[in-house]
């Protein structure tokens, strides 16, 4: 299993795990510890956001090493998971910034589809990294700084 790919898709989930807890915990009004869960969750998706940009400007992206003729599902499963990845990533800072504005009626209109699309995405990414790393050994990687530099 390669470390960074394996450690970016642990915070992801970890990530998740914490929304869902958090959740739960807001569901029974508790307050400070929905605050600090979610603020946790925010911070793991963070890592993961840091640990993933690192490897991709560094070390490079992964390209897909299965079979070809399933190659065009899995691109566009990664589209889509990319695009929701984006979305998530968007709502879940507008769902913090109006937590920490205390404008609380927004926020809890916004916070459980920020959270339905947050749980989307990191199972789609867990499905990405077993494609790539678990079931079909992954194909070449190219970092794009060496793309960019044509090294």
């Amino acid at each position: 299993m390669p470390l960074l790919p394996t450690l970016s898709t642990f915070f992801i989930v970890l990530s998740a795990v914490l929304v869902a807890i958090g959740w739960v915990l807001i569901a029974k009004n508790k307050r400070a510890g929905h605050k600090k869960v979610m603020v946790a969750g925010a911070i793991s998706a963070l890592t993961f956001f840091i640990i993933y940009v690192s490897r991709t400007i560094f070390i490079g992206n992964t390209s897909f090493g299965g079979p070809d003729e399933i190659k065009i599902y899995y691109t566009v499963f990664l589209i889509f998971h990319i695009l929701l990845a984006t979305v998530g990533a968007v709502f879940g800072i507008v769902t913090l910034t109006l937590a920490f504005k205390r404008k609380i009626p927004k926020h809890r209109k916004v916070g459980p589809v920020t959270s339905i699309i947050w749980f989307s995405t990191a199972i789609t990414g867990v499905a990405v990294y077993l494609l790539l790393y678990i079931i079909y050994d992954g194909g070449t990687t190219t970092s794009m700084i060496k793309a960019i530099l044509g090294t």
